[in-house]
């Protein structure tokens, strides 16, 4: 498989954290979004929404969108599992993982952030921006997630935990205040020593800068 990936996408970590988790063997093949190679007409036409993750199978599939690509993984290589076997608990761990992946994430992609900025927004307002909806999405998914287990929804990281992780890292890396979300900032200490989570970090990445 190749993964089509860049190192600070936090959509990207979450596929990067899945395979690990599950020993699936791929090539990392980057995609510099700053430089706009999300753009070029051959990657266009693997991914029409410019952006990444893209997983391409050994067959020559193609995979968009992380939240697919982490699906379809959980069934093509179920263990570990990443969501749980009652249906009405994987309903609970999509929800937590979809605040994140739905709520979060779309309002502060680089894009959204760009196109800010090009209507006369500064730094600092796009900044603000971003912590706004960071702060209101993770009071939600901390409301939404168990109270007294290690993990998001048990004693194993799963789905919610490979879009919280990523998520806290855009936290930090914009100054976030995370003082509120103590449970969030343990789950993410206990989540990031766990080999599969350390090697897919941003800065663990052949394309880090």
């Amino acid at each position: 498989m190749k993964l089509h990936t860049y190192w600070r996408s936090t959509t990207s970590w979450r596929v990067r954290i899945a395979l690990a988790m599950k020993g699936v063997a791929h090539e990392a093949v980057p995609v510099n979004l700053v430089a706009g190679e999300q753009g070029a007409a051959d990657y266009v036409a693997l991914n029409p929404g410019r952006g990444v993750p893209t997983l391409m199978l050994d067959d020559g599939t193609v995979l968009t969108q992380s939240m697919a690509i982490l699906e379809w993984l959980d069934e093509a290589f179920p263990e570990p599992a990443l969501l749980p076997p009652d249906p009405m608990a994987r309903a609970r761990v999509r929800a937590a993982a979809l605040a994140v992946a739905t709520d979060i994430h779309p309002v502060n992609n680089m894009r959204v952030v760009a196109k800010l900025k090009s209507m006369g927004h500064g730094q600092d307002e796009a900044v603000a921006w971003m912590n706004d909806w960071m702060t209101r999405g993770l009071a939600a998914f901390a409301a939404m997630i168990e109270a007294d287990t290690p993990f998001c929804f048990g004693d194993a990281p799963g789905l919610a935990d490979l879009c919280l992780v990523p998520q806290l890292y855009n936290a930090h890396r914009w100054g976030c205040d995370l003082a509120p979300f103590k449970r969030l900032t343990e789950i993410e200490a206990r989540c990031l020593a766990l080999p599969a989570f350390e090697a897919s970090r941003p800065e663990n990445q052949p394309d880090a800068t």
